[in-house]
């Protein structure tokens, strides 16, 4: 393994590309949403590991936003980036695309967000290569990923020390389509 201490976002960006086969669809004749999610674990494992040279692992998917349904017989073209490095971990941004290979038109189907961390061969977190960011995409793209790791800890947070039981929570049941029927 080289030991770099910082690398380029370039240096880690991953493509792929894929005919997308009637095999991969849905009941409804779309792509399976569950198939585009492996592609994205593959890519997001693949940035990742080319950025900090060993195995790494996924952490947590923050975010997967399908956009537009993707058909068959279109070209899926995912591009993965490093948009965020911490000690271990590194936050890897996809844009899934999908192309009608007979008319050229191209539409933008997904974008997501996948924390990958880095492993040694016992299964202990490595330390990464920090990133040198080049304009000011990189940089917008960087301070977007602590915004969403803040939102994530503080969720989490709200979320650990809620009262769910509380007359104020139990309010809000009333507003939607739920009948308790606790015993």
């Amino acid at each position: 393994m080289k030991n770099l201490k910082f690398k380029k976002i370039t240096d880690s960006q991953v493509e792929i590309s894929e005919l997308m086969l009637p095999s991969r669809s849905n009941f409804n004749g779309k792509i399976h949403g569950g198939y585009i999610l492996s592609l994205l674990d593959q890519i997001a494992f693949a940035c990742a590991s080319k950025h900090s040279q060993v195995y790494c692992v996924t952490a947590s998917v923050d975010t997967v936003d399908f956009l537009a349904p993707i058909e068959i017989g279109e070209l899926v073209t995912m591009k993965a980036s490093v948009n965020y490095v911490g000690t271990s971990s590194m936050v890897i941004g996809i844009r899934v695309e999908s192309e009608n290979i007979q008319t050229g038109l191209v539409k933008h189907c997904n974008s997501s967000y996948f924390t990958m961390v880095a492993k040694d061969e016992s299964g202990k977190s490595v330390a990464v290569p920090g990133l040198i960011l080049e304009n000011d995409h990189d940089v917008r793209r960087f301070v977007k990923s602590i915004k969403r790791l803040k939102m994530k800890i503080k969720r989490k947070t709200e979320f650990h020390e809620t009262d769910f039981s509380s007359e104020e929570y139990m309010h809000l049941l009333d507003d939607h389509n739920v009948k308790l029927d606790i015993h």
